[in-house]
């Protein structure tokens, strides 16, 4: 049994939802075990989630909230949790990120964010953070979810293809990647093309960057360094980036001869694709 401890609910997102959990939990009438076992789970998960020892995942939150009655409260606060545990750095940007209407990013390193899989993404954190994989992974894939809205914002994605040939996570995590890549043919909002290594010098070799365009707000351009991000809504600097982006997208390949450079790379680099259905995580 995890010791009970005093919880600051105003102290961040997680806090707050451990201790929403005791007191309804024992509004209820349950002990941590009865109420594990009504959501098939330890009571010490409990219990580490009530004393902010363990960030929650979204199943689990859903079954709190079949378990508690508590009307979808749990698993509409585990989204604010989740995001919590990105970078402070870059909790900013993903906040902007989630209101945008438009996206358009050029990566000349790694697959751009919210297309990682989630082993890309475990395999990405873990080399700088082994001991926060868990925790940030989980915020990482949260942050995907606003790709599953009814109305998405539109995303424009153009890859350096180095990005297909650096290897993260050995063989199968980047035949996964690639394929999850190929998946989004489908989704007329978002447009993945290749830059070729045949383009040749350009723009972008300064660095990636990402343009945010929103309904009624500036726009805003975010650049990540080494150990924190830079977002700015400077018109000159966003239009130098602008027009910067359309020549990246002029020189990059069309979004159907990109998938078949992604095609061929996946094949020869990493194996033979995998069959529908197999492991790439949205």
């Amino acid at each position: 049994m995890v010791n009970i401890r005093a919880l600051d609910p105003s102290a961040s997102p997680l806090d707050y939802y451990g201790n929403e959990l005791r007191r309804l939990r024992e509004a209820a009438g349950l002990k941590q075990q009865q109420l594990g076992d009504k959501i098939f789970c330890a009571a010490s998960l409990i219990g580490q989630v009530e004393t902010a020892r363990k960030v929650p995942t979204r199943d689990f939150s859903e079954r709190l909230d079949a378990a508690l009655g508590t009307d979808g409260h749990f698993s509409r606060l585990v989204g604010l949790v989740l995001r919590s545990q990105l970078p402070h750095w870059f909790q900013a940007y993903a906040e902007m990120e989630a209101q945008a209407e438009y996206i358009s990013t050029f990566q000349c390193q790694l697959v751009y964010g919210l297309l990682q899989t989630e082993s890309y993404a475990r395999a990405l954190i873990g080399v700088d953070r082994p001991d926060q994989v868990d925790e940030l992974v989980a915020g990482h894939m949260e942050r995907q979810r606003l790709l599953e809205r009814e109305q998405p914002p539109a995303l424009w994605v153009v890859l350096g293809e180095a990005v297909l040939h650096q290897e993260v996570g050995g063989c199968e995590v980047m035949r996964d990647q690639l394929t999850h890549l190929l998946s989004f043919a489908h989704r007329p909002w978002v447009q993945i093309q290749v830059l070729p290594f045949s383009a040749g010098a350009h723009t972008g070799m300064q660095g990636s960057f990402t343009l945010l365009r929103f309904e009624s707000d500036p726009d805003l351009i975010y650049e990540e360094g080494y150990a924190q991000g830079y977002m700015s809504a400077n018109p000159p600097v966003i239009r130098e980036r602008s027009v910067g982006y359309a020549r990246l997208q002029a020189g990059a390949l069309s979004t159907e001869c990109s998938a078949a450079l992604i095609t061929r790379v996946m094949e020869e680099r990493y194996g033979n694709q995998p069959e529908p259905g197999g492991r790439a995580v949205a």
